[in-house]
């Protein structure tokens, strides 16, 4: 068999709870279940760097935060000079025919970074629209489209409803469904499918920038969640630990008790954002078959990170807590997988790093060494039921410290950077993480482990977490590794 198409479908801030095949109690994701009845579901997949850009350069690379260093979020570094090797780039060399289509979140904006083509819609980027004063073509392609359609001025532009991209406000889209970025992102990919190379395998990487903020679904899909039962937020034993942070009433806020109903209607227009999308996957899953792809194109399907959404009255992302952290994955179509393996859920920790060397290692192409991802081909296959890695160690730079995780899919250790805070959570007893076992004298011993196991992932860092063997509260901060950083220094020089 010929080597295999390539789809990997990037949504951005969607929870890995939010599948109706998950088991969630008010979404409807019925071409996203189909899709995991015909591969593998991984229940436990995780960004390890929950926000936009250090999640992207997990995804791109096939790296772990310590090799790629990006531990936080900082626009304006540049990013093929930081982070050479990436996976679109090794399809390419591989002769594969690479396209981009929707959000890259890289700069400069319209680097390219081994796609043949980029066709580019970021959202709302503050960074973006400074630099370039509004000059969206320069860093947009369905802005400049927009104000081409019927019944739009030259001043359209996604912005004209007045949401905020980190606002919890939400209402219905102010234009036409066609008009929207989510319907617009469809579009482009079966538009392009028809001018893609006919000798060449494709590989394609569709990135929707919602269902991030701002929630604004079409109506239809805006309404269909308004009607689920009111919020109650989830509320543990160890929030007082950020309560510097809390934000009361401030619906741009990370931490903060909002008004019940307005957390509801943000729920349905984060929900509603996801009908959409659920939709558009299925407008181009249905392409692949008018062209006769569907037997030999693999899609994977996952997101940067996920989105609080009221938790523990928490908001965004880039904490260390299930909501946040914890993404949907899945790996569907690959052509020589075993019949037996389509719809198996697997309970394996994953993380977005492993995406880059599973689709090369399905294409039949190299994985290169600067990758520590692992390859999860073999599972996808159904040739092996073997976890790739034990425990996952994640973190971000986030007020003001370093909050750093550790993850067996069982259990989840959280060491704050800032004081030394602590949190134990059994994620099977509970996965919502109310109950914080640090503090309980019962549990003082797989506290004293899991400790230990952070004073190994920590010992070599360069901020000095670990002194005398000990992890040590106060270590300033970065949010890019010394490393990276000197590659960025030295490509601005």
């Amino acid at each position: 068999m010929s080597q295999p198409n390539v789809i990997l479908i990037c949504v951005d801030e969607w929870r890995g709870d939010c599948l109706s095949s998950e088991g969630h109690p008010h979404v409807e994701t019925p071409h996203l279940d189909e899709l995991a009845r015909n591969g593998v579901r991984f229940s436990k997949g995780y960004s390890a760097t929950p926000s936009c850009v250090p999640a992207r350069a997990a995804l791109f690379t096939g790296q772990s935060q310590e090799r790629h260093g990006r531990v936080g979020y900082n626009d304006g570094v540049p990013f093929h000079a930081v982070h050479p090797v990436t996976v679109q780039d090794e399809f390419r060399k591989g002769g594969y025919h690479t396209q981009a289509i929707g959000k890259m979140h890289v700069w400069p904006e319209r680097s390219r970074l081994g796609f043949d083509d980029v066709i580019l819609h970021d959202g709302y980027l503050h960074h973006a629209r400074r630099e370039h004063q509004q000059h969206f073509a320069m860093f947009d392609d369905y802005v400049p489209w927009l104000r081409r359609q019927p019944g739009m001025g030259p001043d359209a532009e996604y912005f004209d409803h007045g949401v905020n991209c980190n606002s919890i406000v939400a209402r219905p889209w102010d234009k036409a469904e066609s008009l929207h970025p989510t319907h617009w992102i469809g579009t482009q990919a079966i538009e392009w499918m028809h001018r893609r190379d006919p000798v060449k395998p494709f590989f394609l990487y569709l990135s929707f920038h919602r269902p991030h903020p701002p929630y604004d679904p079409p109506s239809w899909a805006f309404e269909q969640y308004l009607n689920i039962p009111a919020y109650k937020a989830v509320e543990g034993n160890w929030e007082h630990h950020w309560d510097e942070h809390r934000q009361d009433g401030d619906y741009q806020a990370s931490y903060g008790r909002m008004p019940d109903h307005v957390v509801h209607r943000a729920r349905a227009g984060y929900y509603g954002l996801m009908a959409q999308i659920d939709l558009q996957i299925n407008r181009i899953k249905e392409s692949l078959a008018d062209f006769g792809l569907t037997d030999n194109t693999v899609i994977a399907f996952t997101s940067d990170h996920g989105e609080m959404m009221g938790d523990h009255h928490m908001f965004r992302k880039a904490v260390p807590y299930e909501g946040s952290a914890r993404v949907p994955f899945i790996i569907a179509n690959a052509p020589s997988a075993e019949r037996s393996a389509r719809g198996t859920v697997v309970d394996h920790v994953v993380e977005l790093r492993d995406i880059m060397p599973t689709l090369l290692d399905l294409a039949g192409l190299p994985i290169p060494e600067v990758v520590d991802g692992k390859s999860l081909a073999s599972i996808v296959r159904g040739q092996s039921t073997e976890a790739v890695r034990d425990v996952l160690h994640g973190e971000h730079v986030y007020w003001g410290q370093n909050l750093h995780w550790l993850t067996d899919g069982h259990h989840k250790y959280i060491w704050g950077s800032g004081r030394g805070t602590e949190e134990l959570f059994n994620l099977d007893d509970d996965p919502q993480e109310c109950h914080n076992l640090a503090d309980d004298a019962a549990h003082q011993g797989e506290l004293q482990m899991w400790r230990q196991r952070m004073v190994e992932a920590l010992q070599d860092r360069e901020e000095g977490y670990v002194q005398g063997g000990t992890l040590t509260p106060g270590a300033p901060v970065v949010a890019m590794l010394r490393h990276a950083r000197e590659r960025a220094a030295a490509a601005t020089a």
